[in-house]
């Protein structure tokens, strides 16, 4: 949890609703997909200091005014710039809250990389027993905000350099991300018992603030109201990673 995800919308909207002022051309021409796995690659936003031409690296966010607002295409799934391969972040796709300030792999990131991470709308498993089976059911429901708006779920971002390519390799640098998940409340605790950190937008604002760097801070932004969901039940197709489409957002 938060394990699957839609988001569907043009990356020029996007930007448009979240006042994004750069944009990568892989964020640019990134497909939509109503089946989003980790590892694929996602969209998210960051305040960033303007940089040199080719410094893709580890520049820390800008403190003094003028830091510019980007949407990048990241690998979903955290890989901390301390791991020996792409693999540690398969197991990185979701940030317990309760532990964010606590973990090496979290922590930094927590108070000096956030960002957003940008969706219309995620899965999630409802598991009921089934008297004489050993196994729950699981039905999927899709979860979305009421309003029709994009979710900006609170993320984390890291850049790690594979040491396998050289230094003008433009691809060294890889780029990933990572969804913070807390205790569900307002409804969803009768599906599961977490859910992805929502941001309304006034939120949103203050979680890119690349001057917030008070741990207290962070973890208060994350207990702070979500914007109003609605969901509802899925076909069961959407369990498969390899269907894609807007039939999987269809209630059943």
């Amino acid at each position: 949890m938060c394990g699957r995800y839609a988001s569907f919308r043009e990356s020029q909207d996007l930007a448009d609703a979240f006042d994004v002022d750069d944009m990568t051309d892989a964020a640019r021409e990134v497909m939509a997909s109503w089946n989003v796995a980790p590892t694929d690659g996602v969209r998210i936003v960051v305040d960033r200091a303007p940089r040199a031409d080719g410094d893709a690296a580890d520049a820390a966010p800008a403190e003094e005014p003028g830091a510019r607002r980007e949407m990048h295409l990241a690998r979903w799934g955290l890989v901390p710039p301390w791991a020996k391969d792409l693999s540690v972040g398969s197991r990185m796709f979701n940030a317990r809250s309760e532990t964010l300030v606590e973990k090496p792999a979290f922590r930094k990131a927590a108070t000096t990389k956030r960002c957003l991470v940008l969706a219309d709308g995620y899965y999630e498993w409802q598991k009921v027993a089934v008297p004489g089976q050993s196994k729950p059911s699981r039905t999927p429901f899709y979860i979305h905000p009421t309003d029709g708006a994009p979710i900006a779920f609170a993320g984390l971002y890291s850049w790690w350099r594979d040491p396998d390519k050289d230094d003008d390799d433009p691809e060294r640098w890889v780029l990933s991300t990572t969804i913070v998940t807390a205790a569900a409340r307002d409804g969803l605790e009768v599906i599961h018992d977490r859910e992805p950190a929502m941001l309304t937008r006034e939120i949103a604002e203050s979680w890119l603030d690349p001057t917030v760097t008070d741990h207290d801070t962070v973890m208060a932004m994350l207990a702070e109201p979500a914007p109003e969901l609605s969901w509802y039940e899925v076909g069961a197709a959407v369990g498969n990673v390899r269907n894609d489409g807007p039939e999987l957002i269809a209630p059943v």
